[in-house]
């Protein structure tokens, strides 16, 4: 831990079995035999105990850990085989509750898998923890009424949302990777917070959670939050190898830089949101002219974004915050309790209910997105950008008390470049490129059409070659 007048800062790197390696390099040692999964699991819980002032932990599931790593062994086929992980808890896990981070969702443990917990579990990883979120994940940090979860490169700021409590764990070097998930944002936002690597895949090429399975349109991906891109690259290759996507080509396994040099756009401010701050402006260029060196052709990119976007995303997410609030019981149990709910879930389904006869024509052009994004991409490659309009904010300033306006007027702000992505289905990444003046992290986002995930892989492979990520415990 290192404390200054300003800043608290908390990792959890030790000289023990996972040592400095990010999920890869510990899958390589237990292959070799040089630690056993029992002694990797039993390492992560020691580390996670040790940062426990970040409160990023949901559930603990220690004790079913430590049986699954001895049932095990040394050998499997799996990816990250004895590699310690965690599940968000917004997913179907048998054993675990499905909390929602919401006081309202009643204690519930799952009697199975769901089909994301599945994916995860076929790469041979180790579950430790469930991973806190913010009530239903709708907002871009994770704070509840009663706790919050902190970031690990200065405890005083957010660690993102809605995968906080992934980020944290993982950022702070706890855990090697972790399960997030991603509706507007919720993968990329954490990962820019806490300086991790976070992909947000093309819809469809990793499974579905039950919980958002019957959505009109699916805007929720499902994935994993990295300290290095060959982590993201292999799980992705171990997730497609499980569960083939039905109407993508496969990526496979990335294991090298792009090879052909590539037009990237660059594009400093959203045309939906406040112009977007210094030290971010700062880290979007600092990339262009990095991929310009590089030998690519580097040009300003001037984004085709329909007008109505914001509010049409704006009314989607009403609409899912209102069929909650009405159908809780229905969806979560007879125990779920409408009077606990926050006042942010609350205050979206008001909205909805205010313009509810805006609904199919929203639905209409949500299901159309992707199709005008393909087209309006223009003649470049990729797109480099903000993940998020400014620096990371402080705990507080999108507090789970914060009255409905206030909060809905600065999280739209802020999050002015991710929601279109899952609207419209395309891959996009957060890199950690960029750092303040004190040193914490500020994330850097590249876009691409639907489809070209591995592009997108490739392409980060060679900047983080080119710039090394910065890491908490140097």
């Amino acid at each position: 831990m290192t404390t200054s007048a300003t800043q608290t800062r908390v990792h959890a790197f030790a000289d023990d079995a996972l040592r400095d390696d990010d999920a890869t390099g510990v899958a390589a040692r237990v292959r070799a035999g040089e630690i056993s999964p029992r002694e990797a699991v039993d390492a992560a819980v020691a580390r996670i105990r040790s940062v426990e002032v970040l409160g990023a932990v949901a559930e603990w599931d220690d004790e079913r850990a430590r049986r699954r790593a001895d049932a095990i062994g040394a050998g499997g086929p799996g990816a990250f085989h004895g590699v310690p992980t965690a599940i968000k808890e917004n997913v179907v896990a048998a054993g675990l509750p499905l909390r929602m981070g919401s006081d309202a969702v009643p204690e519930r443990r799952s009697s199975r898998d769901g089909d994301v917990a599945t994916q995860l579990l076929s790469t041979g990883a180790v579950p430790v923890v469930q991973t806190t979120c913010p009530p239903f994940g709708w907002t871009a940090t994770t704070e509840r009424i009663a706790d919050v979860t902190r970031n690990p490169w200065d405890t005083s700021l957010s660690s993102g949302g809605s995968s906080g409590g992934t980020a944290a764990l993982v950022a702070s070097g706890a855990l090697p990777f972790a399960h997030g998930n991603d509706g507007g944002g919720s993968i990329r936002i954490p990962a820019a917070a806490c300086g991790l690597v976070g992909l947000k895949t093309t819809r469809g090429r990793l499974a579905a959670d039950e919980t958002t399975k019957g959505m009109p349109v699916p805007i929720v991906v499902d994935g994993v939050l990295t300290r290095t891109v060959r982590d993201t690259a292999r799980y992705l290759a171990a997730a497609e190898r499980h569960r083939p996507p039905r109407s993508l080509e496969p990526v496979g396994l990335v294991e090298g830089p792009v090879e052909r040099r590539l037009r990237v756009g660059v594009l400093v401010d959203s045309p939906l949101a406040p112009a977007t701050d210094a030290p971010t402006a700062a880290a979007v260029r600092a990339t262009g002219e990095l991929l310009a060196g590089l030998g690519h052709d580097v040009e300003d990119y001037d984004a085709a974004v329909p007008l109505r976007f914001t509010e049409d995303f704006l009314h989607y997410w009403s609409m899912l915050a209102f069929g909650i609030h009405r159908n809780g019981p229905r969806m979560f149990g007879a125990g779920f309790d409408r009077d606990r709910l926050d006042p942010f879930t609350l205050g979206l389904s008001r909205r909805f209910a205010r313009k509810i006869w805006q609904t199919p024509y929203t639905l209409a052009r949500v299901a159309a997105a992707g199709a005008v994004y393909d087209r309006t991409f223009g003649d470049v490659d990729v797109v480099v950008s903000p993940v998020l309009t400014h620096t990371t904010p402080p705990i507080g300033y999108l507090a789970a008390d914060l009255d409905f306006e206030t909060h809905l007027e600065r999280v739209s702000a802020y999050v002015g470049f991710t929601p279109l992505h899952n609207v419209t289905g395309a891959p996009a990444i957060s890199l950690p490129l960029g750092r303040t003046q004190d040193g914490t992290p500020v994330g850097v986002m590249i876009q691409a059409r639907r489809g070209a995930d591995r592009l997108l892989l490739e392409l980060a492979l060679e900047l983080e070659a080119a710039r090394p990520f910065a890491r908490i415990q140097d």
